[in-house]
């Protein structure tokens, strides 16, 4: 018989995981047969979103190279499955797609609306949102190596902006992310 308790972590079933891998992967590998129809269609570009409304939830699935699909689905393999086994299936799901429209919505309001916004950075800054206010000092090994307390990591990744980066969705989806941590910790009454 297993016991489980409310705030404590239990290993996960990873099948939402897999299964977000697995279609972004899919995704990208149709991006190596068509690039520009693919980002065309299913990125999310301001000036297109009435023309366009589903690319606000299916740029999150695209990815411009191979470093950008790697980073980030490691991030999800990661992280994701840490907060899985802490929040369960359905909050696991519902702070990833809500982080990553609340990136989106970011973008539209102060992004350029003729750049196109793609990837799962959104999305994955607020799962690392919820868990640096769950489980702030949950070790991060840089480069497999050095440990650091997540809330620095999540506090310079934030900071970092980069040219050509939409650093709109990953301030909005960590706004969300921060956000649902709170609320988890509150109403689960989560330790640190």
């Amino acid at each position: 018989m297993r016991v489980t308790y409310r705030g404590i972590y239990r290993p996960p079933s990873l099948t939402p995981i897999w299964v977000l891998l697995a279609v972004n992967l899919l995704v990208f590998l149709a991006t190596l047969i068509q690039r520009s129809l693919i980002f065309d269609t299913f990125g999310l570009t301001p000036f297109l979103l009435g023309q366009q409304p589903w690319t606000f939830i299916t740029n999150l699935f695209v990815h411009a190279s191979f470093w950008h699909l790697f980073g980030n689905m490691l991030m999800l393999y990661f992280f994701g499955s840490y907060l899985l086994g802490l929040a369960g299936e359905k909050m696991f799901l519902a702070i990833y797609f809500l982080a990553g429209l609340a990136g989106n919505a970011l973008f539209l309001l102060i992004g350029n609306e003729f750049s196109t916004a793609i990837g799962a950075s959104g999305a994955l800054y607020g799962v690392m949102g919820t868990l640096a206010v769950m489980r702030p000092r949950l070790k991060v090994y840089l480069w497999f190596m050095v440990p650091v307390d997540l809330w620095i990591v999540v506090l310079v990744g934030a900071l970092v902006i980069s040219p050509g980066i939409a650093w709109q969705a990953h301030l909005g989806g960590l706004a969300l992310g921060l956000l649902a941590g709170l609320y988890l910790r509150r109403s689960r009454r989560i330790p640190f």
